[in-house]
């Protein structure tokens, strides 16, 4: 019988013939494992570890041809000149705008704590306020306010046995206001003009027994220090105890002071305080023409006591003491 095998029996293999087939898995077929292209472990093939060591770059690095996992680095365009310098400007405007701006809050807080603060007047801003308050009173109080209807004065020193004795001398009369030039001779309101005289304003008292009668006449001048000047300059020409340049008398119909003349001015004097020049002239209230008193010690004392009595008695008033000017603290007070 012929055979597939072309020879005997075992002398070759069949023709054709193919291998069983593998007996079947239980479990899916796997792929075989395969590393990473980029996975470059030194093969165990090359003579007596023949490859790179294991001490060779890390894994994936740029020394060993590029990116981990052959990824392709990322292109970049190379920065452009002008951006650059734009953004450094735009970068230091921005630091000079918030410099600025804090410089700017801090000066806006000092004037603002500045502004809030009690204004400070300066000596001669003080001397001015003080000034126009001084000015402001004779227009301000009426005329029997500015002169009192009493006045109490000290007694002379020729009476000094009696220390606590107090005269005094009650007001007969106010006249109208008047200018200096009309009000006082002329030597005096030639030193009056000289110093800004604004107004004269004179009234007439006698003393408590009647027999002595007093003019008194108060100028106004701009300020303290022209009133002090002309004052100095009214007494220097005054002889001590004697009649100088003086204000002139304003008789009233009627009363002890009737008789009163420029002729009867026996002794003359000036005194002031503030910006006022208050000028007193003293005689008899029985028109008793000028005679030197200066001789009679007593009756020099007890006229000039009456005359600076009243005059004080004015200035009082007048120049009574201002407060310190004050500012409540509101910006432009």
């Amino acid at each position: 019988m012929a055979t597939d095998y072309g020879g005997t029996h075992g002398g070759q293999p069949w023709r054709g013939a193919q291998p069983p087939p593998p007996a079947r898995s239980p479990y899916p077929a796997q792929p075989p494992y395969s590393a990473p292209p980029s996975y470059n472990e030194p093969s165990y093939n090359g003579p007596s570890y023949g490859g790179p060591s294991y001490g060779g770059p890390p894994y994936g690095s740029s020394a060993q041809g590029g990116p981990p996992y052959g990824g392709s680095p990322r292109w970049e365009p190379p920065p452009d000149p002008a951006a650059v310098a734009r953004r450094r400007r735009i970068r230091a405007l921005s630091i000079t705008a918030l410099v600025l701006g804090s410089i700017g809050v801090i000066v806006f807080g000092i004037e603002a704590g500045v502004q809030m603060a009690p204004r400070k007047f300066t000596a001669a801003q003080q001397q001015q306020i003080t000034n126009w308050e001084f000015g402001q009173r004779w227009r301000d109080l009426p005329a029997g306010e500015i002169f009192p209807a009493s006045v109490s004065y000290p007694a002379p020193k020729a009476l000094d046995d009696d220390p606590a004795l107090t005269l005094s001398a009650r007001r007969v009369g106010v006249a109208g206001q008047d200018s200096c030039a009309a009000a006082v001779d002329p030597a005096a309101a030639a030193v009056l003009d000289r110093d800004g005289c604004a107004a004269m304003l004179r009234a007439t008292y006698v003393d408590a027994t009647d027999s002595y009668v007093v003019t008194v006449g108060a100028a106004v001048l701009p300020g303290a220090a022209k009133a002090a000047t002309a004052a100095k300059a009214i007494a220097a020409a005054t002889a001590a105890g004697g009649l100088g340049p003086a204000v002139r008398t304003v008789p009233f119909q009627r009363t002890p002071a009737a008789e009163f003349g420029d002729g009867q001015r026996q002794l003359s004097g000036v005194v002031s305080a503030g910006s006022y020049v208050v000028l007193y002239t003293v005689g008899y209230t029985d028109s008793r023409a000028k005679q030197p008193v200066n001789s009679d010690s007593y009756a020099d004392g007890e006229m000039t006591s009456a005359g600076t009595g009243v005059a004080h008695g004015v200035l009082s008033v007048l120049a009574a003491p201002v407060p310190p000017p004050r500012c409540p603290g509101i910006p432009g007070c």
